[in-house]
């Protein structure tokens, strides 16, 4: 009987691997078909295996993406240093630039980019600020008991685990934006812009309650804000506040114009 070789594969005889495992390990089947040089073992070349040289060159872009693609991120660019130099210019101390450009610069941050470094004050905001509505529905002969949209915004923001910027900050800073542009008889105190805050503080109130009222279109709405300070730690000497103040807008018609993009 031939003496039999292990080839981790089971046994195999020395004339050639046993069928019961067939087929055996690939290195097995390169080693007995071929010889040293490569040459197979009855004289005949084995194909060659394709290398990285024999696959398809890659297509190379074409001029209008290449254009496109430059032209993309100029844009970007350009939007990007546009955005930084308007957004720079109202924290930089006065100068020709911000002087000459003054409504235009204003156009743009306000109120979406408005910066508020108030955080950082030595003395910082330390009132409690709610802003509510109410509305007239139908004919406009009924009127809606006052509702609070601030609570309406802190419900959203409660026990999320990322508040929206929405909720936090458009309101209160809506109507901050709305106080610093008006006088105390409502009257506009700084041009077209101040026209342009009044109508987006009464959108972002609108866009809280909805068009209508227990199922009546609402056609007018009026807003008002209430001030309280916030009571002072026991440690401090500072006066304990015994006021809160109102401000109370006029009535402002509602039209379908006002629910744009809403």
């Amino acid at each position: 009987m031939e003496p039999t070789r292990e080839t981790g594969q089971g046994h195999a005889t020395d004339t050639g691997p046993d069928l019961r495992t067939f087929p055996p390990p690939r290195t097995a089947v390169l080693n007995a078909a071929t010889d040293d040089v490569g040459r197979a073992a009855d004289g005949v070349t084995p194909p060659a295996l394709p290398t990285p040289t024999d696959t398809e060159p890659a297509r190379p872009w074409s001029p209008w993406s290449v254009a496109v693609l430059c032209l993309t991120g100029l844009i970007l660019v350009g939007a990007l240093l546009l955005h930084v130099g308007m957004v720079f210019l109202t924290l930089a101390p006065d100068n020709a630039v911000s002087e000459r450009h003054e409504d235009t610069i204003k156009a743009y941050v306000q109120p979406q980019f408005r910066q508020n470094w108030r955080l950082f004050a030595p003395n910082p905001m330390q009132r409690d600020d709610a802003i509510g509505a109410r509305v007239r529905i139908g004919d406009g002969a009924r009127t809606s008991e006052w509702i609070n949209v601030t609570a309406m915004d802190i419900a959203s923001i409660r026990h999320s685990l990322a508040p929206s910027h929405v909720s936090h900050n458009m309101l209160r800073k809506g109507w901050q934006a709305y106080v610093d542009s008006h006088d105390d008889d409502e009257e506009a105190t700084d041009g077209e812009y101040s026209y342009v805050i009044a109508a987006y503080v009464k959108r972002i109130v609108l866009q809280r309650i909805g068009r209508e009222w227990h199922g009546e279109p609402i056609t007018a709405v009026q807003i008002a804000g209430r001030f309280t300070r916030v009571t002072p730690p026991s440690w401090s000497d500072e006066e304990k506040p015994r006021t809160t103040a109102y401000r109370v807008l006029p009535w402002w018609n509602v039209s379908d114009q006002d629910y744009r993009g809403l």
